[in-house]
């Protein structure tokens, strides 16, 4: 590693998304951040939006000008809502700058897949062919090679993490996959809508996109389908849980050979993230708890078989802004400058 910091910046900066970046990057040895972009708050000092940043980040969020963004900065976060990075990524890539995009927009293959869920239409074929899916543990020697990464969303994290070894290693029948996964409000960003405010989620749990009407399905399923090689389809289910932040997954699929027990299932894992720092598997008769990796870039996964039934059950849990979207960008950066993938990100949480 040199001495000399990276220059970055931040385009969608005052969301949840946004304030993840700005507090990581603070702590990052190798870079530093240099612009703060956002059209609807421009000229404020950033800490009239977060005053408890006022003693650390002393910048003024800017408007959004690629032209000048392109002179300052070697790296450009994209912490947008979707439909918004593909009108910027292609031009910054085209005047030097490595892209990191936290929305949907560079996050498929197929653009036709992306305009049915997300209603966009698209001119940008050539940059999204050039686009990495930016989750390490299953991509790490693309994005080391790649200047756009699109970051995967946090159900969809949490999902995979769990959903890969098995997939991958032939150990599931791959369509019997079932997700049940729980998210906090914080998920939803940081704009006001009626379903998550307090008063509307405090005491309650609910679902919503049910029956795959949720746009991460499309998503999971992608993936799991480059994993075991041809299109699967997957079950997903995504519930709201009266907390802020965290998601945790169960995800079920029928085994293949029932004779395996939980002890097997555990060796697999661990041997298949081996080279994975941030994804933790434990012992047999343990399982995580969202409140494990709370401001942590983490993920916890436990095993079980349930030999009455012939399936695994895996619980997947990360903190859904860090490991599930901002935390995960730094993650994906570290690998493309060559750094330690584990540097300037938290570890550990501070429990209880």
């Amino acid at each position: 590693m040199t001495n000399e910091r990276v220059p970055v910046g931040i385009i969608g900066a005052s969301g949840y998304g946004g304030v993840q970046l700005v507090r990581l990057l603070q702590d990052h040895p190798q870079v530093e951040t240099v612009y703060l972009g956002g059209d609807s708050s421009a000229g404020k000092p950033y800490s009239s939006l977060y005053p408890h940043l006022e003693p650390f980040v002393d910048l003024t969020i800017e408007s959004i000008d690629l032209d000048q963004i392109s002179q300052r900065c070697q790296v450009v976060f994209l912490s947008l809502p979707n439909g918004l990075a593909w009108k910027m990524a292609p031009e910054l890539l085209a005047k030097g700058c490595k892209v990191l995009d936290l929305s949907a927009d560079y996050r498929f293959a197929d653009l036709e897949v992306y305009q049915k869920w997300y209603g966009s239409e698209r001119t940008d074929q050539e940059t999204v062919a050039s686009a990495v899916y930016g989750l390490p543990e299953l991509y790490r020697d693309r994005i080391a090679q790649a200047n756009l990464i699109g970051c995967p969303g946090c159900y969809v994290t949490a999902s995979l993490l769990a959903l890969s070894p098995m997939l991958k290693q032939g150990l599931v029948l791959p369509d019997s996959a079932i997700v049940d996964a729980k998210s906090g409000s914080s998920g939803g960003g940081r704009q006001a809508k009626t379903n998550l405010l307090h008063a509307e989620v405090e005491g309650s749990l609910s679902t919503y996109g049910v029956g795959g009407h949720h746009r991460h399905t499309p998503e999971i399923e992608q993936i799991c389908s480059d994993l075991v090689g041809h299109e699967i389809l997957v079950q997903f289910t995504p519930h709201l849980i009266p907390m802020v932040r965290g998601i945790l997954a169960t995800v079920y699929a029928t085994l293949r050979d029932p004779g395996l027990v939980r002890e097997d299932l555990i060796t697999i894992y661990r041997a298949f993230y081996r080279n994975s720092p941030w994804v933790k598997v434990l012992s047999g008769g343990n399982f995580p708890q969202t409140k494990w990796v709370c401001g942590t870039n983490s993920c916890y996964l436990g095993i079980e078989v349930d030999q009455r039934t012939g399936r695994i059950i895996v619980i997947s849990t990360i903190d859904n802004l860090i490991k599930g979207q901002s935390g995960q960008a730094v993650q994906c950066l570290n690998i493309m400058m060559g750094w330690d993938e584990t540097l300037g990100l938290p570890k550990i949480n501070f429990y209880p």
